[in-house]
């Protein structure tokens, strides 16, 4: 059969139009959307006519019927929004790629309200003037971490760019080598502290820095004194780091600022949960550290931000430096973090409030009675299509956070009769709502940890859809 031939049997774009389906479709969605969908599919079925042997067997009324299924899958796809809700079965407390922490009630509430309507973000309701959109979390931020000031920009990285502005530009920041990390999407200290205006300068070695290091840098062209807690990677064995403690010292002997990136940023102690213990803003705030920076999207388990509190002096020039008005956070980020802290002035409410804390923290006897329940109700539906079982697995922190920790959870496995663990997990990923597993020695695997209390129903409706026979065609 030449090309041309093979040709006709595709429908043109009006034929297709007018086909019951399609109009339908037309009736609900948006006439250039299912014009513009038909035209790729047609595209599509163009190049497989002129390519694959196989298709051309098939009649003209065959091609126009799977033409047309396409544009309804396509259109339905296509007018789906980008950012959608996604089930968290990964056991990833932290996930960066799904968006970190989920808020708590009370702030996803805050939004709500600020958004419906105008808000007080920069109005003083008492004189009727101007007011700072920062002086409500400055005073929540303060109380809780006893700093001087505090400000909050939109993002940690951000955080650290202002303060080195503001503090160092043309100067010199003294820095261990062995905490030049590398803090995501390729971004690293040294290109931040460069962006900055600033000049690094690398002490030590990578496994040892100590005091004499940073004293033996020290010119009159030292500007600050930065410390760098490496909470994405650990250092083991022969290795010696520098302490927020002993740079305080020092920058008192040579009248220099101290500021020290905590990352993650810690403002309750959960070392008694078992977890690894990490060093809290309020612990380096009364070290003597001038500045420090930290995010409001992982361990706080707020919205993404960057925070920065310490002495006034400094704080005051953040404020004031232009960059400032590039990176500050909108009302719905204030709202959310507000909320958020708010929370942290009762910290036993926070561990209850705070979903990223709640699972955190949660036993793996409250875990293991969530996986026996959830696993049962997918028997009841599936019990002939999967196999279902429990099993202990290990989540993870994520979000740069605990790289070393290991936090005991149960997993509900599934295994299909009819289909592969990864075409299945596709299925899941690619439906309504989407379902985030891991998949391993042929299961899925759905970690229990990560899924928020009232998904379950949610969950097991999607794998139930999902093993249903030819779901694999139509999602």
């Amino acid at each position: 059969m030449d090309n041309k031939e093979a040709l006709r049997k595709l429908p043109a774009v009006d034929e297709v139009l007018r086909s019951p389906e399609v109009a339908d479709l037309l009736a609900e969605k948006p006439r250039n959307l299912v014009v513009e969908t038909v035209r790729k599919v047609l595209d599509r079925w163009r190049r497989a006519l002129l390519t694959e042997g196989a298709k051309e067997e098939m009649g003209r009324a065959e091609i126009t019927a799977r033409v047309v299924g396409e544009v309804i899958r396509e259109t339905a796809r296509r007018s789906r929004a980008n950012l959608r809700r996604v089930i968290n079965a990964t056991g990833v407390v932290l996930h960066t790629n799904l968006g970190r922490a989920v808020l708590a009630h009370a702030a996803r509430a805050a939004v709500e309200m600020v958004a419906s309507g105008y808000c007080n973000l920069e109005l003083d309701l008492q004189s009727g003037r101007r007011g700072s959109r920062y002086a409500p979390l400055e005073g929540l931020l303060t109380s809780l971490t006893g700093a001087e000031a505090a400000m909050v920009v939109n993002n940690n990285a951000a955080a650290v760019l202002l303060a080195l502005s503001t503090l160092a530009r043309g100067r010199e920041v003294i820095v261990s080598r062995g905490q030049l990390v590398e803090i995501g999407g390729s971004f690293r200290i040294p290109e931040v502290m460069a962006q900055s205006g600033a000049t690094l300068v690398e002490v030590g070695a990578t496994n040892k820095t100590y005091p004499d290091d940073y004293r033996r840098a020290i010119t009159d062209r030292t500007a600050l004194l930065l410390h760098v807690h490496t909470s994405n990677y650990r250092m083991v064995g022969f290795v010696r780091e520098i302490t927020v403690n002993e740079l305080v010292i020092l920058g008192k002997e040579y009248g220099l600022p101290v500021m020290s990136d905590l990352g993650s940023g810690f403002l309750v102690d959960l070392s008694h949960f078992g977890l690894p213990a990490e060093p809290t803003v309020q612990e380096v705030v009364a070290s003597g550290a001038d500045v420090v920076t930290f995010s409001g999207d992982k361990l706080l388990g707020g919205p993404q931000a960057g925070i920065i509190v310490g002495r006034r002096e400094y704080i005051e020039k953040m404020k004031k430096n232009p960059l400032t008005r590039a990176i500050r956070i909108d009302k719905f980020t204030a709202a959310a973090l507000e909320a958020t802290l708010r929370l942290y002035l009762e910290p036993d409410k926070a561990l209850v409030h705070i979903p990223t804390l709640r699972m955190l923290t949660a036993s793996v006897t409250e875990l293991e009675e969530r996986a026996r329940k959830l696993a049962e109700q997918m028997r009841q539906m599936v019990a002939e299509k999967a196999f279902i079982e429990i099993e202990p697995v290990i989540s993870r922190v994520g979000g740069g956070a605990m790289p070393t920790a290991d936090l005991p959870s149960m997993a509900v496995t599934v295994r299909s009769r009819q289909t592969d663990s990864e075409n299945l997990a596709r299925i899941l990923r690619t439906g309504e709502p989407a379902v985030m597993g891991r998949v391993q020695d042929d299961r899925l695997f759905l970690d229990i940890r990560t899924v928020l209390p009232g998904e379950e129903e949610i969950l097991v409706q999607a794998v139930t859809a999902a093993l249903q026979p030819g779901e694999e065609v139509e999602r």
